[in-house]
């Protein structure tokens, strides 16, 4: 069997790997106090959890009291079994379709995709590649269409070895040319597609409509705005004034804001930064983060400023949040350092009480933290009013006690030690160096946190715990070491309201199969033997309460759940609170990503990235790495002579109710 792995596989290995520093108590630890004291724990309001609960069923690390109990017949579907295999699969009373794949044309003036004879110019016209986020805004904006609407959707990364031919397994640096560079940066950033449904019921892209968009780290400049835009730490030698930036790219999970615009979370940018720091002062901030990647993409070699030797402080300008207007196909992108600067994923968001705005975001790497931003001012019904609203306001990190209840700690500039006597000269520092600040005031290092998604049937939040294959504790919470299966969160803020500083939390459920006793799985015990999964990342919610959550093994996929990636209903209220199905399988090597509806729910648009990528060495009959000539599948198109090509999936109900009934 050969032991080689993919592109990708190798990157998500040092995303496993936490970063050495100073933390407060695990989340596990303190979970771990918490179901030891056997008791009824008071927590804030009517968080209590019940702590003598069987640890087999979790019961379901319930809040006292859950929002009004949802029907028993909350999942009107069969459930796709667990397996895995060369194409994705629904339920017989659900369809699929391909809506649209990597290189797919969408500008006016595309070309037709050629795969054997791709171009930087073709490609910043085509779709891009391994689609992520998906966000849907409706058309005309202010109304609930769900017939026609604006797809934003990330493209996180490229899979160089399964997007040409002849890639080699040795000495892959030898390949590369500028062409080749500058193709993977057209595909990077992301894309907004006009999609419309016909009368048929089919929806189609709008290939000629005055929306459609490519924004990528090629061709797309940016500006920065907020506390550190202009700051000496951005600039750089092609952009002096640290206002202007080109390009964003490693996009994962992020949000649309109730005005419309579109959230763009940057994730793992340290894996596009290669050579030896010049810049002595910026040696622990770039060490803090993993730049350069000990494995990075070669665009140094060809564009200067990700080689550091060159431009030692461009790497300070990514990691942050890039809001942008679909609206506008003229508007230019804006960067908001307000937010902070770390290793991404999730921007989803909540109105406050008093109408500001709240924006959950997790740090996706091994142990690191849970962050949320709370605007200064209040979302405005007129649109233009919002233009700078993330420009102000207090960005927070958590902090998880042993008694349920967690609390928000302000990374603000001159309190709890974030000032001169440890480095930081400004609110710019602060916001710079997130992860340094959050270290420093006692954040909770949590396992890999991903999506994080507020629940507006029940104002819960829900964060994605997707592993800790590092852990080598054991406790209640992963009593295991090496946590190959996630957990997910609960959080319920202070008097319901997201503005709060205070919050309880809880798990709803303890990821894994609930028949193998030692994996310590935990599960309402309705779940049935394909509905549980393993490795929570991606979120989105429906008008029943229900967390539908999308699932990342990567190349463990064979020792995590033996199964593909899927996407799963999960119940939060009522008698089958903790109780999964699911609905959606993806092809072999593949991640699911993105889950999102329209507002009226019939449509659901699921993300399938590197198909054929992930663990294809440990799929049988198969049993070696994929490349762009032998690949494990050539979902979706299964042409021989067209290689694997992340897609969009659009999935509906036959009888033309809600997905999932």
């Amino acid at each position: 069997m050969s032991e080689k792995k993919s592109f990708g596989e190798e990157f998500e290995e040092l995303d496993d790997r936490p970063a050495a520093r100073s933390t407060a108590p695990s989340l596990a630890d303190l979970w771990n106090r918490r179901i030891a004291r056997r008791g009824f724990l008071t927590g804030i309001g009517k968080a209590a959890l019940l702590a003598s609960a069987s640890p087999a069923i979790l019961s379901l690390a319930a809040c006292d009291e859950t929002p009004k109990a949802a029907p028993d017949d909350i999942f009107g579907f069969e459930p796709v079994p667990h397996g895995v295999d060369g194409d994705h699969h629904v339920p017989a009373d659900h369809l699929s379709e391909i809506l649209i794949r990597w290189g797919d044309p969408i500008l006016r003036d595309a070309p037709d995709f050629d795969v054997r004879n791709q171009s930087a110019a073709a490609q910043l016209a085509q779709f891009g590649y391994n689609n992520d986020f998906i966000g849907f805004v409706p058309l005309p904006f202010g109304s609930h269409a769900s017939d026609r609407g604006l797809l934003c959707v990330h493209h996180e990364y490229t899979n160089d070895d399964l997007m040409h031919p002849g890639y080699p397994a040795e000495n892959p640096a030898s390949f590369y040319t500028q062409e080749i560079v500058d193709i993977a940066m057209a595909a990077h950033g992301g894309s907004i597609v006009e999609v419309a449904r016909g009368e048929d019921g089919k929806w189609q892209v709008v290939r000629e409509s005055e929306y459609n968009r490519r924004l990528t780290p090629l061709a797309t400049e940016m500006t920065l705005s907020g506390p550190a835009a202009g700051h000496p730490r951005l600039q750089t030698n092609e952009d002096p004034t640290g206002r202007r930036v080109m390009g964003t790219f490693n996009n994962c999970a992020g949000g649309i804001t109730p005005w419309g615009t579109w959230l763009m979370s940057e994730e793992n940018f340290n894996f596009y930064f290669l050579g030896e720091n010049s810049d002595e002062a910026e040696k622990e901030n770039h060490k803090r983060l993993g730049v350069p990647g000990s494995r990075s993409y070669p665009w140094g070699y060809f564009h200067k400023r990700f080689n550091l030797a060159a431009e030692p402080r461009e790497p300070n300008r990514y990691g942050w949040v890039v809001e942008v207007d679909p609206l506008d196909p003229a508007s230019t992108p804006v960067k908001r350092t307000a937010l902070g600067r770390f290793k991404r994923e999730g921007c989803e968001n909540a109105l406050t009480k008093d109408d500001r705005l709240a924006i959950y975001m997790g740090d996706d790497q091994a142990f690191e933290y849970l962050y949320k931003f709370v605007t200064a001012g209040k979302v405005s019904a007129m649109r233009a009013e919002n233009a700078s609203l993330l420009d102000e306001g207090t960005l927070y990190v958590a902090r998880f006690s042993d008694d349920g209840t967690g609390t928000w700690l302000p990374l603000t500039f001159g309190e709890n030690g974030l000032d001169e006597s440890n480095g930081f000269a400004s609110q710019a520092d602060v916001l710079i160096e997130t992860r340094r600040a959050a270290d420093l005031l006692g954040a909770t290092p949590l396992d890999r946190p991903e999506d994080v998604t507020p629940n507006p049937a029940t104002g819960r939040v829900y964060v994605a715990l997707t592993n800790s294959k590092e852990r080598t504790e054991t406790n209640a919470v992963n009593p295991r070491p090496g946590n190959l299966w996630g957990q997910i969160v609960e959080i319920e803020p202070q008097g319901g309201d997201h503005a709060s500083t205070g919050f309880a939390w809880n798990l709803i459920v303890k990821c894994g199969d609930p028949a193998s006793p030692e994996i310590g799985a935990a599960w309402n015990a309705d779940t049935g033997a394909d509905g549980w999964f393993a490795c929570p990342d991606n979120f989105t919610t429906d008008a029943k309460g229900r967390l539908w959550v999308a699932t990342d093994q990567g190349s463990g996929w064979h020792a995590a759940s033996g199964s593909a990636d899927g996407l799963y209903a999960l119940a939060t209220v009522g008698g089958k609170r903790g109780t999964a199905r699911q609905i959606f399988r993806a092809p072999v090597g593949a991640e699911v990503c993105g889950p999102c509806f329209t507002p009226d729910g019939t449509t659901l648009f699921v993300a399938v990235q590197h198909p054929a990528a992930d663990g294809t060495a440990n799929y049988q009959g198969f049993e070696r790495a994929s490349t762009f000539d032998d690949p494990a599948t050539h979902w979706p198109d299964f042409k021989p002579d067209m290689p694997p090509r992340p897609s969009i999936v659009v999935i509906t109900a036959r009888n033309g109710g809600p997905v999932g009934g």
